[in-house]
C-alpha cells in the first residue's frame, strides 16, 4: 500500500542514513508524523543548517561550521605532534578519552583502489604539506586496524622517508578487561607483536 507522496518521500530520505532500512524508515517517518511534529520541524531545521554551513577545516578537514576547527585555533594544543584518523567520529572517540593534547589531520576515508579511493580523494598532499611547514615532530598514525587502514598508514609512511620524524602507529590488541579464549587470531597476532617490557 503506498502512501501520499510526502510520506513515501519522507520515508525514502530516511533510508539514506546507515542502518536503516524500509521498515525502520517507516517507524521513523509515522513517529515523526504521529507523535513528534515538533521534533520533525527542529530536525528538518538542524540538516538543513548543518548541510548548508557545516565544511572541512581548513587546517586538519575535520567537520567545523568556521575555516578553522576550535581544535586546530586551541593555542594550548601541541603543534608538534600530529595524530591521522580515518574519520571525524574517530577523532571524537580520542577527544573524549581526554589523554591526547596534540593536533590531528582526518583523510576522511582511507585508500581503496577498488573503491576509486586514492590519496587525491583522501587529502594525502595536503597532510604532508602540513608537516612539512608545521615542524611536525611526532606523526602518529590512528587509521584503523584493517587491510585499508594498514595500507594507508604504510603508503604515508613511505612517502615520509626523507624526513627526519618519529612515526608511530596506536597499539593494537587485547581490550581492556578481555579474556584471551575471546580473542580472534588477528588481534593476538597483533597483541603479540606490539608486547612491551612488564613495568614494576
Amino acid at each position: 500500500m503506498a502512501f501520499s507522496p510526502l510520506v513515501d518521500e519522507l520515508v525514502e530520505s530516511l533510508r539514506c542514513l546507515p542502518g536503516v532500512g524500509q521498515k525502520t524508515a517507516q517507524r521513523m517517518a509515522f513517529h515523526l508524523l504521529e507523535r513528534e511534529r515538533a521534533g520533525g520541524v527542529r530536525l528538518s531545521g538542524a540538516l538543513s543548517g548543518a548541510m548548508d554551513g557545516v565544511r572541512r577545516c581548513e587546517s586538519c578537514q575535520n567537520f567545523s561550521d568556521t575555516d578553522m576547527c576550535g581544535i586546530c585555533e586551541n593555542p594550548a594544543r601541541s603543534n608538534g605532534t600530529l595524530c591521522v584518523v580515518e574519520s571525524p567520529s574517530d577523532l571524537l572517540a580520542i577527544e573524549q578519552a581526554g589523554d591526547y593534547k596534540g593536533s590531528y589531520f582526518v583523510l576522511m576515508g582511507h585508500l581503496s583502489p577498488i573503491d576509486g579511493v586514492g590519496p587525491e580523494e583522501i587529502g594525502i598532499e595536503r597532510l604532508l604539506r602540513r608537516i612539512r611547514t608545521e615542524g611536525v615532530t611526532e606523526l602518529i598514525l590512528a587509521t584503523n586496524p584493517t587491510v585499508e587502514g594498514e595500507a594507508t598508514a604504510h603508503y604515508i609512511s613511505d612517502r615520509l622517508d626523507d624526513l627526519d620524524i618519529l612515526i608511530t602507529r596506536l597499539a593494537h590488541g587485547i581490550p581492556v578487561g578481555g579474556e584471551l579464549g575471546y580473542v580472534d587470531g588477528f588481534t593476538l597476532t597483533h597483541a603479540f607483536r606490539g608486547r612491551k617490557p612488564l613495568l614494576d
